[in-house]
């Protein structure tokens, strides 16, 4: 649905129709970067806008929109990384089995084509990058590591018998690997498989459910991998397992497991338990024995209905005493009591400590102060606050810093209408654009004449002006007054 207040539109870049986020509290204390969203809908929900990669600033206002071809495309994972010592823009792309839609695969599952795209700070892709061994590109994790590799989730449905699980005799296991890949090669480097090391039995999702996918039981869902304090080991998180694990590459062996069947700690306390978790992340402690695992908790839902006494979801960090084998709450992170996410979610914490929580399959996206909340009192702390048009999700979002610097040139349309000329000036993608310069063309062998100087407002700005000719151009220019882009020579636009 592109025709909507809840939806952008631009004179000048007609082609780009982004969700419209409402922005419902703003603290100064806010962190000052950038939102990077994948915005997208279920198949049987009306999406607001096209899918795609987006960038906003805190107000609301779009920087970059990156638009799919086709609404059963999307993004996921969009955010900056970096590669060979520079920033850039990553995110997977490809095609989610969502509700009702499933074909071949599990819901929420990548089907095959799927992929990964590295672009630069010019937004040219530098990188595409593809799992390999017949396994698919999972949309759940792509990261890349400080050697310039990536570590990446990938799929593939291997027949079983699962009748002794509970479900069908010719059925499939979703097998989950990940793979570490070279991205300049698509070399293989590094490859594990749930299916080799962790038991069937630790699933907490019925085998029965193989039934509504083809046959495939989704066991493990794996949805995140996270580097640690150790080059050789890795974190990595079971959705359908409520586990946490930590694997040694060299091995293969899994080290410990936080949750779950076999879980390898004494986990103190009720608000340091946890379930369907998303995006589990490794953080260095005080010292010793002591760090610190943050996690997107769920705690929710395989059934339509929530079951009664659910805990809603919430950021949650964990200290971890790898010495005492104990867990213990550190502080977690509520948007509402009442708010329970089915799926998705990720937590960050930003350069000022700061913790941006994106919700997953709700329409939010936060951010709150270092200190946290609890479930009682869910204002406290909590310093953003934006909402996506409806049923529009973002698999994880994040705050950063970026600087786009466009390899193409800024966009203007002049049009004049009921006696007034107005020129709209835009440039997707540019964060260094602060003011716009229109100029116009009385002749062909004269240089064009400076009409008007505007300071840029939000994506597009609508700049009024008065001319001899119907001829112009835009000049864009950043916080120190250089020319930093200049658009093609447009004709006024009569209506």
């Amino acid at each position: 649905m592109t025709q909507s207040p809840q939806v952008w539109s631009f004179q000048s870049a007609p082609q780009l129709h982004p969700m419209k986020v409402q922005v419902n509290k703003n603290d100064p204390s806010t962190y000052s970067g950038l939102i990077f969203l994948g915005p997208y809908a279920y198949s049987d929900n009306a999406e607001y806008g096209q899918p795609g990669s987006l960038i906003l600033d805190n107000s609301g206002n779009p920087v970059w929109f990156r638009p799919l071809s086709s609404p059963n495309l999307m993004n996921t994972d969009f955010r900056v990384q970096q590669f060979n010592g520079r920033p850039v823009l990553t995110f997977w792309q490809g095609t989610l089995a969502t509700p009702p839609a499933y074909t071949n695969v599990p819901a929420g599952s990548s089907e095959p084509g799927s992929c990964y795209y590295i672009l630069d700070n010019t937004y040219n892709v530098i990188r595409t990058v593809t799992a390999q061994k017949g396994y698919t590109s999972d949309v759940h994790e792509f990261l890349l590591t400080p050697n310039n590799t990536a570590l990446l989730l990938s799929t593939l449905a291997v027949p079983m018998d699962l009748t002794a699980y509970g479900g069908p005799k010719n059925g499939y296991v979703q097998d989950f690997a990940i793979q570490e890949i070279d991205p300049s090669t698509n070399q293989l480097l590094f490859f594990w498989s749930a299916l080799q090391h962790i038991p069937l039995s630790d699933s907490y999702e019925p085998a029965s459910s193989a039934t509504s996918s083809g046959n495939i039981w989704d066991a493990y869902h794996l949805n995140s991998v996270g580097l640690t304090d150790s080059a050789n080991d890795i974190l990595v998180s079971g959705r359908n397992t409520f586990t946490i694990y930590r694997v040694n590459k060299p091995t293969g062996n899994i080290l410990w497991r936080l949750g779950g069947k076999q879980n390898n700690f004494v986990i103190v306390g009720a608000d340091a338990q946890f379930s369907w978790q998303h995006d589990a992340r490794f953080h260095l402690g005080s010292g010793g024995q002591n760090n610190v695992v943050s996690m997107f908790d769920d705690n929710c839902c395989e059934s339509q209905t929530v079951p009664p006494g659910t805990p809603a979801s919430h950021g949650l960090f964990l200290n971890i005493n790898s010495s005492t084998m104990t867990a213990s709450l550190q502080r977690q992170f509520y948007l509402s009591s009442s708010l329970h996410v089915a799926s998705q979610g990720s937590v960050q914490t930003l350069p000022n400590s700061n913790v941006f929580i994106g919700w997953g399959q709700s329409a939010y996206y936060s951010e709150f102060a270092p200190l946290g909340n609890t479930a009682d009192n869910p204002s406290v702390n909590l310093l953003y606050y934006a909402q996506m048009p409806d049923d529009n999700y973002s698999y994880r979002a994040y705050h950063d810093n970026w600087v786009g610097t466009p390899s193409y040139p800024p966009s203007a349309v002049a049009i004049s209408s009921s006696g007034q000329t107005t020129v709209y000036a835009s440039w997707n993608g540019s964060t260094e654009t602060r003011t716009w310069q229109v100029f116009n063309f009385v002749g062909l062998l004269v240089p064009p004449v400076l009409i008007k100087t505007a300071t840029k407002t939000g994506f597009e700005t609508a700049i009024p002006v008065t001319a001899t000719t119907p001829y112009f151009q835009v000049k864009a220019l950043n916080g120190q007054g250089q020319v930093i882009g200049t658009s093609s020579v447009i004709t006024l636009i009569r209506r």
